[in-house]
């Protein structure tokens, strides 16, 4: 199973008043490190894909995360992102946020699942998506 480390620096803005990362922007930066993965694997890009195969993303379908520890600005952060289980139309992306510690220790920050799906439009003319089979080039250069 691959895993690509997607590195963040949490500047001041990224903070509450208190001085923690405001949670949404670990939503953010996990899904900046979903793409992140397909690249580093060599998937080309959604524009590519929708002209080639018609998949225009990998939309979430269910969400999950733990909070395990805060961080703050001036820290760097990996998102380490990994594809443990593959379904007929969906597939699991893990994200483990670490931070390296000045004394060489690493802090577990958060932890997350998304369910996604590969998406195409809808071919009735409707508005929306659906769902397609997890093209198997793309699975290939992903495990």
């Amino acid at each position: 199973m691959k895993e690509i480390v997607y590195p963040v620096r949490v500047e001041f803005g990224h903070c509450d008043p208190a001085g923690i990362i405001w949670y949404p922007n670990f939503f953010h930066w996990i899904d900046s490190a979903s793409r992140y993965f397909f690249e580093q694997c060599g998937v080309p890009t959604w524009a590519e894909t929708t002209r080639t195969m018609g998949v225009i993303g990998t939309p979430i379908v269910d969400t999950k995360a733990k909070f395990l520890k805060t961080a703050t600005y001036g820290e760097n952060l990996g998102i380490h992102t990994s594809i443990p289980e593959w379904r007929e139309k969906s597939f699991v992306l893990r994200y483990a946020v670490r931070r390296v510690n000045k004394d060489g220790s690493i802090d577990d920050i958060m932890e997350a699942e998304d369910v996604r799906i590969f998406a195409t439009k809808r071919e009735d003319g409707k508005n929306g998506i659906r769902a397609v089979p997890i093209p198997p080039s793309i699975r290939t250069l992903c495990e």
